[in-house]
């Protein structure tokens, strides 16, 4: 009964916000229902672990099922989604005392981020590939009203963007999906039912017809990489994350980015067993490095923190789609590794970000300076977050981009490594030359320290914990779903 309920609990927390009219309530209500989810997302997870290599869990007849890959990233999301629900309380109080939401729009968010949510807990859990995309696109129904949240003239054209590329891109997805059912139910000769599931999929995949699953293939790359912001789909992100509300550019990019990352890894795994690995390997890595290099000068000049996050997160996209382009064991452990290491450390830069806009009334780097002497907590945070994601040892994602590496050169890569590290090192420098400028530069004129807020501090400490224990010690449980994540997609 674990399965149902992750994603019961957001809906009902949503629909009770449109019943209550008290802020508390709202704000007790989200905290609650994400804590609770995060304790079952943990035992599920430790259930999926503890059954070894292969184990399941399945519920509402098999129309559920939880493989470790599918627990891994139900087990990150619902950390995403808590520490977003907790720092959403104090940021949002913040935009109250300001005058820049009201109680009305306030109660828009606490019914649509639960929502949100619970579409990307179903999307992992989803055996049926088409319930999957259903998922997916209801995401997308429930964050373009996120990303248009402040009904400012910036934010409804980010939202447009973000709605006419995606369903483009969804689009895209649904015909690759189509087109991979036609060629389940000739084998299968089941009923559709039958046809749309992975786990009979996986086990006739090599009987599927090549020449229709490299168009299938090519389609759901294209389509769920405009999700996942893949170069050159990736237009509507730097949009979506500077207009969006903080708490909720922190669940694109921590938590539905690995969605869409969940759904090109499943129908690689088709692809291979039919294919081989080649072709959607030079898929993989043409739109991963593709996706590094493009992101690599644009964080070199950019002008605002809140973009610059995104063109980081292209960038994350593109390393965890080049490592399983690269193949093999290791290449297959440096994609799921990058995944959960790139969702709990992400978070912590969006909050950072938002207490710095808060406070300066800005996102731009001209315009801040000297963080560390009005917030000196915000801005310790923010250079430890800026050192971890951009992989610095030893901080755990130089463990996944290591990795990687090694994944190319164990392929026989040496140029597609080599443009790896230029793009990684470009990407590193860039960032450490804004954080250095925007935390540690001096202050303002009569610079007074401001208060931080206990909400936002408790949210940013849990993420800032978390990165500091994984850069040192990767839990038994977690390596293991790591490990058998991996060998799900082949390695």
């Amino acid at each position: 009964m674990l399965l149902p309920v992750l994603i019961i609990l957001p809906v009902l927390a949503g629909l009770c916000c449109l019943g209550t009219a008290s802020r508390r309530s709202w704000e007790r209500l989200n905290v609650g229902v994400f804590s609770l989810n995060a304790v079952v997302a943990l035992c599920l997870g430790l259930n999926v672990a503890n059954l070894g290599e292969g184990g399941k869990m399945a519920a509402l007849g098999g129309f559920l099922q939880v493989d470790a890959l599918s627990a891994l990233v139900l087990v990150l999301t619902a950390f995403v989604a808590l520490v977003c629900s907790i720092y959403a309380v104090g940021y949002f109080r913040r935009d109250l005392e300001q005058n820049r939401i009201t109680e009305s729009q306030l109660r828009h968010y606490y019914l649509l981020a639960p929502l949100f949510v619970s579409a990307m807990l179903l999307a992992p859990m989803a055996d049926n590939l088409g319930v999957m995309w259903v998922a997916i696109e209801t995401t997308t129904l429930a964050s373009v009203l996120l990303i248009t949240f402040y009904n400012q003239k910036t934010s409804f054209e980010a939202g447009w963007k973000y709605i006419i590329i995606g369903s483009v891109g969804i689009s895209l997805a649904l015909f690759g999906t189509v087109i991979t059912y036609s060629s389940g139910v000739r084998v299968l000769n089941a009923e559709a039912g039958g046809s749309m599931s992975w786990s009979a999929l996986t086990t006739v995949a090599h009987q599927f017809d090549p020449r229709v699953m490299r168009l299938a293939f090519l389609l759901v790359l294209l389509g769920y990489g405009t999700k996942a912001g893949l170069a050159p789909m990736h237009t509507w992100k730097p949009d979506a994350y500077a207009e969006a509300p903080v708490p909720a550019a922190a669940l694109l990019g921590a938590g539905f980015l690995n969605c869409a990352i969940y759904a090109i890894m499943r129908f690689n795994v088709l692809t291979e067993k039919c294919l081989g690995p080649e072709f959607s390997s030079r898929l993989l890595i043409g739109f991963g490095i593709f996706s590094i290099l493009l992101a690599a000068p644009f964080v070199l000049v950019q002008r605002n923190y809140r973009r610059l996050l995104a063109y980081s997160s292209i960038d994350h996209a593109g390393i965890m789609v080049a490592a399983l382009g690269f193949g093999g064991h290791l290449g297959a452990l440096a994609a799921i590794l990058h995944m959960a290491f790139h969702a709990v450390t992400k978070p912590l830069l969006f909050f950072c970000a938002g207490n710095v806009q808060q406070q300066f009334g800005t996102p731009h780097f001209r315009k801040v300076q000297g963080v560390i002497h009005v917030l000196p907590w915000t801005a310790v945070l923010f250079v430890l977050a800026a050192f971890a994601v951009t992989g610095t040892p030893p901080f755990s994602i130089f463990q996944s981009e290591f990795t990687a590496l090694s994944a190319a050169l164990e392929a026989n890569r040496p140029w597609v490594a080599g443009l790896f590290v230029l793009g990684v090192v470009v990407i590193f420098i860039g960032f450490l030359l804004h954080m250095a400028k925007m935390n540690l530069g001096a202050g303002p004129d009569k610079s007074i320290r401001a208060p931080e807020c206990p909400w936002k501090l408790a949210s940013m400490a849990i993420v800032a914990v978390v990165i500091i224990c994984l850069g040192l010690w990767i839990p038994a449980p977690l390596y293991q779903l790591v490990l058998s994540s991996a060998r799900i997609l082949g390695g």
